[in-house]
């Protein structure tokens, strides 16, 4: 008899544990008539998937993650609650499910239950990666080296969150019983960058690789993020690095900026920033500008994670009438939109709008893909469903007017990286460079992404002016907490507020040590190695 044996299942085990006592996955069967294989491409699936999926069967049955509500339990989702309700951007209205209000009220601790699942997420995955990389040696073709480098990248990337979220935590390349060595923010750092420099030259060029899977350009992505916020990983800027590799994404000869919008059969007129978060952005002018898409399929890819959650979190019944969701909107608008946000926009009147045309109109963007009718525009109440303007950005519903798989669950990929981060980061770089006093260069990067979204443009931005362009162009893309970082407007400054920001409804200063979260206490219980971050 011959089982196959499937990696992912075994892999369950690192949760118990994450890094600290990491369990041989290379189980050894009970039955002797049985002989174990490993289904590689699977394996390669299996890892690629982490961003989407969440366990073996469906949404809800077999996760990956023991005593974690496999609903929450998506990388993306729960990289969402840490980056964006802990920020300026994003509201969750069930302040009662579990770690959400210490999340919006930036009082966070280790027993944080969405941090502590999201810490083991990535270190599922990671383990994962290392499982991938033991098994599958090189063997001189060019698609072994493509995949182990893919592999490498997504390992990187995941020690990048690690390094971005927890600062010092466990560190292995290998799947091993022993724990984890202790790794500082630096030494992370360094571990990123010189993987992701040692990979460049086996990764696919520019637009060779299959859709979906990585290939140069996504790695030039991450290390002009790397080096964007490398004062705040190392205590050293790195301006002109981070500069530097923007320009390598922007000159990369095949991904660009979708240029233009469409209009679809039943009539409905869509910008073409608007493509970027439709059902079809993995066939339309959309999917060039999307350098890394985590794949959605409402049939394939069944969870509560990633853009089903953006979808399903943001609409409720009464908003699709004027703005289609394209699903069944069972969620009933639990996530929205913080008035903070909708100020970078604008300072008019925006209540009562029920058509993207009317909100963009208004505001003079194509990015402020509100709904406010029968909204409030500041959350002063967070159980209150009629407060907070709702997200429109997110939908599943294809440019053409044609069917999606499925109303249950999305179609719409997730554009984990875009083109338009390139142009940001060009940017801000050079203005830093340059002391902080606007430049041409930094206001022509800047430009292209406002005339695409038919906003005016200006001849000057300062750093306050670039640092709103990242809330515009990114908001509810889950990265908001890191710029504010970035900027020094999070943790410890009394400069900026938002609502609910500190516990406090008008907003409140909390401590610097909450720029970074708590390792899990059983993390710390399990590996000798580790400290707890400072603060907690």
């Amino acid at each position: 008899m011959k089982k196959v044996y499937k990696i992912a299942l075994c892999a369950l085990c690192v949760i118990a544990m994450a890094t600290s006592c990491v369990k041989d996955l290379d189980v050894e069967n009970i039955n002797p008539q049985q002989v174990s294989t490993l289904q590689t491409d699977s394996l390669f699936n299996k890892i690629y998937s982490a961003f989407a999926l969440t366990g073996q069967i469906g949404p809800s049955d077999n996760g990956d993650l023991a005593d974690i509500d496999e609903g929450f339990s998506d990388y993306f989702r729960m990289l969402f609650y840490a980056n964006e309700l802990t920020s300026d951007e994003a509201s969750w209205i069930w302040i009662s499910d579990p770690g959400i209000s210490d999340l919006q009220h930036n009082t966070y601790g280790s027993d944080n239950s969405i941090i502590i699942g999201l810490y083991y997420r990535i270190y599922f995955t990671i383990t994962l990666c290392n499982y991938y990389l033991d098994q599958v040696a090189a063997d001189g073709t060019e698609e072994t080296a493509a995949r182990r480098a893919e592999v490498r990248f997504i390992r990187a990337f995941c020690y990048y969150n690690v390094m971005d979220l927890f600062a010092n935590a466990s560190f292995t390349e290998t799947v091993s019983s022993e724990p984890g060595q202790r790794y500082t923010r630096a030494e992370y750092f360094n571990y990123v960058e010189s993987e992701l420099l040692a990979i460049e030259s086996d990764l696919k060029d520019p637009g060779e690789n299959d859709y979906g899977r990585i290939d140069v350009v996504a790695d030039w992505l991450l290390l002009s993020r790397l080096y964007l916020n490398a004062e705040v990983y190392t205590g050293t800027a790195q301006w002109q690095n981070a500069k530097t590799y923007a320009e390598n994404v922007l000159k990369n000869g095949y991904y660009e900026l979708c240029p233009s919008g469409a209009t679809s059969s039943t009539g409905e007129k869509f910008s073409a920033y608007q493509m970027l978060f439709l059902a079809d952005n993995n066939s339309s002018a959309a999917r060039k500008e999307i350098i890394y898409p985590v794949m959605l399929d409402g049939v394939k890819t069944t969870s509560y994670g990633a853009t089903n959650f953006l979808l399903k979190a943001t609409y409720s019944s009464d908003m699709s009438a004027t703005v289609p969701s394209g699903t069944n909107d069972s969620w009933g608008k639990c996530l929205r939109v913080k008035g903070s946000l909708i100020d970078i926009f604008a300072d008019e009147d925006l209540d009562n709008i029920d058509n993207v045309a009317a909100m963009t109109s208004l505001c003079g963007d194509d990015r402020a893909l509100f709904y406010s009718s029968g909204f409030s525009r500041y959350i002063l109440d967070e159980t209150d469903s009629k407060q907070g303007y709702s997200c429109v950005k997110f939908r599943n519903v294809t440019s053409t007017g044609a069917a999606t798989s499925s109303n249950d669950y999305v179609d719409t990929d997730l554009p984990l990286m875009r083109m338009a981060e390139a142009y940001l980061t060009y940017a801000e770089a050079d203005t830093r460079l340059h002391n902080g006093e606007p430049t041409k260069d930094a206001a022509d990067m800047i430009n292209v992404l406002r005339e695409r979204a038919n906003a005016e443009t200006q001849q000057i931005y300062y750093l306050e002016d670039i640092l709103n362009e990242w809330a515009k162009e990114f908001w509810f893309e889950g990265r908001r907490r890191m710029d504010l970082v970035r900027f020094g407007l999070y943790g410890g400054s009394n400069s900026y507020t938002w609502e609910w920001k500190g516990g406090v409804a008008d907003g409140t200063a909390f401590g610097s040590f909450r720029n970074i979260f708590a390792l899990p206490v059983n993390e710390l219980e399990n590996n000798p190695n580790l400290i707890q971050n400072t603060g907690y």
